[in-house]
């Protein structure tokens, strides 16, 4: 194996703003099971289940945006720092 230094030059913002609404679903997703049980032990099934699908679609939003704006500032600091610098073995 080879390593090679990569810089990584600039973010896609809309790849990252898609990637970060994944991640951000399933990390509603685990909220809002947590929040279904609580909710639905203290409030009742309606509560447990508009929580549920509130954290759903929030972390989704949420982490879209968050995406979008971290790549969008990563691409404007970049400029003035430089990039990210990656050390990868190339495999044969």
């Amino acid at each position: 194996m080879t390593e090679k230094s990569t810089i990584i030059k600039k973010f896609g913002v809309l790849s990252v703003a898609k990637f970060s609404a994944v991640l951000g679903l399933i990390w509603g997703l685990i909220y809002g099971i947590i929040i279904f049980v609580i909710g639905t032990s203290y409030m009742g099934a309606l509560a447990g289940v508009g929580g549920l699908i509130l954290a759903i679609i929030g972390g989704a939003i949420i982490g879209f945006i968050a995406g979008a704006i971290t790549a969008f500032i990563y691409n404007l600091v970049l400029g003035f720092i430089g990039g990210i610098e990656m050390d990868l073995d190339i495999l044969d």
